[in-house]
Order: C-alpha cells, then structure tokens, then sequence
C-alpha cells in the first residue's frame, strides 16, 4: 500500500541547514520501488541525499538488520558514526541495536535541539 507523506516536508528546513552546512545526507526507505520512483523526484528534498537505500527495491525492511548494514555498506560509513533519524521507534531501536547512533523523531523542534547538541547545525 503507498505511503502518504505531509506536505510540506516535516523537517524539510533541518535537512536544508544539513545539506548547507556539507552533512552527507543519506536515507533508508521501506516504500516500494515502483513508488519510490514515482514520488522521489516529486520531493526537491531528496535531491541533497547522496544515496537512499529502498526497501522494495532490496527486499528487504526497517528494522531488519541486514537494511542497516546494507546502508553502511552503500554509504561507505561505520554504524557508529551514522545518526539514524526515524518517526517509528521499532526502526530507532533497530538502527540502535546495530550500533547506529539514533534519534525518534516526534517533531522538529525537538530533532533541532538535538542536531544542535551535536554540532551538526547552528
């Protein structure tokens, strides 16, 4: 079943103050392949990620965790230094359990606080 996702870009200004400031943007999706390459390049967002790991088209999905170390493997970085950011807490503790550092995004301002805290946006 497609997935709707809000328009605007809940943290849409966040992955734009990454994106300025160089933070290699990368993502892990669990939409279809056939969906994914009909909305990607709906969303002028996605144009900042380097690569995005599609669960329709690996077969595989988050929390499953052979999706995160296929991303680590594809986005040529170690677990511990990748922030995974997620609004399903399952997915948080998934990347977690694989040694990713991890945020469970609820809203922006509290995701802001803590890009902020680590020194990843002003």
């Amino acid at each position: 079943m497609p997935h709707a996702l809000q328009k605007p870009f809940p943290a849409g200004d966040l992955i734009e103050q990454l994106a300025a400031r160089g933070v290699p943007l990368y993502a892990i999706t669990n939409f279809a392949a056939s969906f994914w390459a009909e909305y990607a390049p709906t969303e002028p967002l996605f144009a900042h990620f380097r690569d995005v790991v599609v669960s329709g088209a690996e077969k595989m999905v988050k929390p499953d965790p052979a999706i995160y170390r296929l991303a680590e493997a594809r986005f040529g970085h170690p677990a511990g230094a990748m922030l995974f950011v997620d609004d399903n807490a399952a997915n948080v503790e998934g990347a977690r359990a694989c040694g990713w550092q991890a945020h469970h995004f609820t809203d922006a301002p509290t995701l802001a606080a803590d890009l902020r805290a680590r020194g990843l946006i002003g």
